[in-house]
């Protein structure tokens, strides 16, 4: 195996418990209200809480592994998690775990934003939605173990066993990319710029960033797909729950077709995108959404809503991995601070779009969000296909 393919996967890896640490909440805001006894909408704190902290922090990251080194700031962000984890596992107020799940949040953010850059780094425009394609694999199947892992450990085991699993999974990571890359040792698997990185320098790199138009559009389409689609995914379970009677074990299993969604997208990447190309497959991704979303506001029917989910799940990751690819290309230059800067963008929306969620939730409101998120996404997949860059796409300067 090449060095290559295996720092792929053992980044994988590190990705697998990053999005399984964001994704893990989903499944247990209904249990976690009645143990906090708060409402649904005051539990999803706990999930906005880790985004927010997760969107700021990217604007440290990147620059950082620019600097010292992609691979090894990965490292030393999953050592972080593991320890952020099993202090969350012991929280005894909601606002413990609120605030615990904000420093999950801000470890995370150091890993699959960076795991991208250096994908950017090392494989050429040409294959490298192919390659996203396969590094999503691990994130989508972090996604769909969190997702089910999650309602399990709430309906059966207690809520305080997810997070306890999930500190050794990052701890087992982190051992093994260190051990297998030598990152800890010679600062990157290949190199690292080295020298400190000052918060001035972060905020100027960003500000640098924001004046190149083609970064402010991938930027603002990014967050508001990142509220429209994860701010809605984030009450899915809760809405098999409460509209469809699934416990919450079952809703956190039905969510897992959101993931197969997505795994099936990554297996049949290249081919769809010699088919649709990558302006097809945004609008069939939100087209997807639209619909998929749609029927879980507004047809009762339990069969109809597990489709659904899965609709959902392929539906996104075809949008998704198109803008995804678009942020590797959009500043060749600083593609560490570009990519990162593409994650927070992305979670400071999805932030901004579950308050938005928990405030209809709390409301009453929760089929009319859906469906209007189902909407505006199929308008946002419009615009996206007609303004993405082309395959052979430009090198900004």
């Amino acid at each position: 195996m090449s060095s290559l393919q295996l720092t792929l996967r053992l980044i994988g890896l590190a990705a697998f418990g990053s999005m399984a640490s964001m994704r893990i909440c989903d499944p247990m805001l209904v249990a976690l209200g009645q143990d906090f006894q708060v409402s649904t909408g005051e539990a999803s704190r706990v999930i906005a809480s880790f985004a927010v902290a997760y969107g700021t922090l990217q604007l440290f990251y990147g620059p950082l592994g620019d600097r010292l080194g992609k691979v090894r700031v990965i490292v030393l962000a999953t050592c972080a998690c593991s320890l952020f984890s099993a202090i969350t596992a012991l929280a005894p107020t909601l606002d413990t775990l609120v605030l615990s799940r904000a420093f999950m949040g801000a470890s995370a953010a150091g890993i699959i934003p960076l795991s991208m850059a250096w994908i950017g780094d090392q494989v050429s425009y040409d294959k490298r939605q192919e390659t996203l394609g396969r590094f999503m694999g691990a994130t989508v199947t972090g996604m769909m173990a969190g997702q089910w892992f999650g309602g399990v450990a709430a309906e059966h085991l207690g809520w305080r066993w997810a997070f306890a699993v999930l500190a050794v999974i990052f701890f087992l990571a982190a051992v093994t990319l260190a051990r297998k890359t030598g990152a800890l040792r010679r600062g990157s698997v290949h190199g690292g710029q080295g020298g400190a990185v000052s918060l001035a320098q972060s905020v100027r790199n960003s500000v640098a960033l924001l004046r190149i138009p083609r970064v402010r559009w991938v930027l603002g389409v990014t967050a508001v797909e990142g509220a429209l689609a994860f701010g809605t995914l984030a009450f899915v379970p809760s809405r098999l729950v409460s509209a469809f009677g699934f416990s919450a074990s079952a809703a956190g299993g039905v969510m897992i077709l959101y993931g197969v969604g997505g795994l099936l997208y990554s297996q049949f990447v290249s081919r769809w995108l010699r088919l649709l190309g990558e302006r097809g497959l945004a609008l069939t991704g939100g087209t997807l959404m639209a619909v998929a979303l749609a029927a879980l506001a507004w047809v009762p029917v339990a069969e109809v809503a597990v489709g659904a989910c899965f609709l959902a799940g392929l539906g996104f990751y075809m949008l998704h991995n198109t803008l995804q690819t678009q942020a590797t290309q959009m500043a060749p230059h600083a593609r560490g601070s570009a990519v990162t800067l593409f994650a927070c963008l992305l979670f400071l929306g999805q932030s901004l779009g579950v308050l938005l969620v928990a405030w209809s939730v709390d409301r009453g409101g929760l089929s009319m969000a859906l469906g209007g998120a189902g909407l505006a996404l199929l308008a946002l997949a419009a615009w996206v296909s007609r303004r993405v860059a082309p395959r052979a796409a430009p090198q900004v300067a």
